[in-house]
């Protein structure tokens, strides 16, 4: 493919001559045309995408396929699926839709098919997690394993906890759930393993470790602290039954002191952020919710797979998304995404797809190191409704202008209508899914406020501009099959995002830095704690924070052969 950056593309110019048009119409009048809000919306597999309320008519979502085309989305999709090296500065594939894939299907990395290997992890998973739930595999006391705590961060840690917190109050998962408990440590804070670790016992309780490489600082500094909980409790030997690991370094899990028979494989080929329908995700929520129900979080994320690689872009609702999001980003200059589910369960979605997005587009360059001259990403951020509607919607109904991704659910997990009120308290709430958009996109004028004898020297405070874009996901449920379809919808929307923008959605260079600069505050710590070395190799202001935070009395023990856990 060409190293031309996208901009310098026809189809591009054209887009930014078709936004000077769109400027010039408001939404109400676009939502005037029936036509086009018919031509906006699209169904599949149950799922309905509205968009009929974003700022571009049917001549822009024209020139936005043509822009696919330019930007060759079917060939990198195709190469994507193919298990081509799209990963171009790590040199790896990118399948995480493998994970999911049917046992019969046939897809390659290296000239492999990688299908047979998920299948082989996925059957592992199977029968452990089914073990450990019928009481055949018991801690070290002999008593049942009944809570898990999962040791990961990033990606290891935001998708799997959207999961879980989707499914604890489906009915179907919540009944396999009963008795069990799980619980994610992620932040190396110890007030985090304080709050984890709250009332378990270590004689009932299993720690997954979830690190690829098990070298991930914070994650094995947490594993290395939970280790010595339970081994205070139940001695060293019981780490072979307590604690388990998702890794691929086999050598460094056995010296850990976990039975590399007891290690999840995945695969390099898995980002981490894309890693919820690897190990990393199934193995936690299979051991809280049975495999069968797990199962069917991978077909629903399946199923939009397919559905993603052979439906034509006008009724791809990932492709749709990913277009959209172009639109509103590079050529409006919106730069932010508000991502807002009128579902309680639905609470950390937003800060799963926050670091999937906002990790995956925030880039500066094109795929082959060219500086872009435009922006690319969004910053992405969200609650649930209605509790967002009391906090940050003010900004977005007469502050700046956020594109807003709606989200409802026609049936509730929890439906509870009553006695003497006229709608359910599920109405009650997608009665707001429902206006919060129209009120986005039509506003008040000062006219509709005069007619309303509002005081004059209100008008300005009461006015809404309106002609603020968003779009509106109605799911059937929130089953386990349907929070699978969610994910792999956000997943393929902002691959798609990055196909376009001609940018490596798949590395994440941009962490990397901070990293190696605390390796370097983590020796001076070390230093300077045990010998008294003075502080060097710090700027004044970085120098001054440290000195201060070493004078301070932290408590800590007054040689390292000493262990202090977190108090409960």
């Amino acid at each position: 493919m060409s190293p031309t950056l996208i901009c310098d593309a026809v189809e591009w110019q054209e887009l930014k001559g078709n936004v000077e048009e769109i400027k010039r119409k408001h939404l109400r009048d676009l939502m005037a045309d029936v036509e086009r809000c018919k031509s906006m919306m699209v169904e599949y597999d149950g799922i309905i995408l509205d968009y009929s309320r974003q700022c571009a008519d049917q001549a822009t979502m024209e020139k936005l396929f043509k822009l696919a085309e330019a930007a060759h989305l079917t060939e990198k999709i195709n190469r994507m699926y193919n298990g081509e090296h799209i990963n171009s500065t790590e040199d790896r594939s990118v399948l995480h839709i493998a994970l999911r894939a049917a046992r019969d299907s046939v897809i390659h990395s290296d000239g492999r098919n990688v299908v047979p290997d998920v299948w082989h992890v996925i059957e592992k998973i199977n029968d452990f997690s089914e073990r450990v739930r019928s009481g055949s595999w018991v801690g070290a006391t002999g008593k049942p394993l009944k809570d898990v705590i999962a040791v990961g961060i990033g990606g290891s840690f935001l998708g799997p906890l959207f999961v879980h917190t989707a499914l604890q109050t489906d009915p179907e998962a919540a009944e396999f759930a009963k008795g069990r408990q799980l619980r994610f440590l992620a932040n190396v804070d110890p007030v985090d393993v304080a709050r984890s670790i709250t009332g378990l016992n270590p004689e009932t309780t299993l720690v997954v470790v979830v690190s690829k490489t098990f070298t991930t600082a914070e994650t094995m500094l947490n594993a290395r602290t939970l280790r010595e909980w339970i081994s205070d409790a139940l001695g060293r030997q019981a780490i072979a039954k307590h604690m388990v690991a998702v890794s691929t370094n086999l050598k460094l899990v056995e010296q850990f002191g976990i039975d590399p028979n007891n290690a999840f494989a995945f695969w390099d080929w898995v980002g981490g952020r894309y890693s919820v329908c690897s190990a990393v995700g199934v193995l936690p929520l299979s051991l809280q919710y049975g495999f069968p129900i797990i199962e069917k979080f991978l077909d629903g994320a399946r199923s939009i797979d397919d559905h993603f690689y052979s439906t034509s872009f006008d009724k791809n609702i990932p492709v749709l998304l990913g277009l959209l999001s172009v639109w509103n980003v590079s050529f409006h200059g919106f730069p932010a995404r508000a991502i807002l589910p009128y579902s309680q369960a639905l609470e950390k979605f937003a800060p799963h797809i926050q670091q999937v997005s906002m990790e995956s587009n925030g880039k500066g360059v094109s795929i082959d190191g060219i500086p872009l001259p435009f922006e690319t990403g969004e910053i992405d951020f969200g609650e649930p409704g209605t509790n967002g509607q009391h906090s940050f919607y003010q900004l977005i109904h007469q502050g700046r202008v956020i594109p807003c991704d709606f989200i409802g659910v026609v049936k509730s997990q929890r439906p509870v209508y009553l006695k003497g009120e006229i709608v359910s308290n599920h109405d009650e709430l997608m009665s707001n899914f429902f206006a919060q958009p129209d009120a986005l996109a039509y506003g008040k004028s000062p006219e509709q406020l005069q007619s309303e004898n509002v005081a004059s020297h209100l008008i300005p405070h009461k006015t809404f501009s309106g002609n603020r874009p968003s779009l509106s996901l109605l799911l059937p449920s929130l089953s386990a099959y349907n929070v699978g379809q969610l994910l792999a919808i956000y997943e393929h929307r902002i691959a798609v995002e990055g196909f376009i923008w001609g940018i490596n959605s798949f590395d994440q260079w941009g962490v990397e830095l901070g990293k190696s600069l605390a390796s370097q505050v983590r020796k001076q710590l070390n230093l300077s704690r045990i010998s008294g070395k003075p502080i060097e190799g710090f700027n004044f202001s970085t120098t001054t924070l440290l000195s201060r935070y070493l004078q301070a009395d932290t408590g800590l023990p007054p040689d390292s052969s000493t262990s202090v856990l977190p108090k409960i």
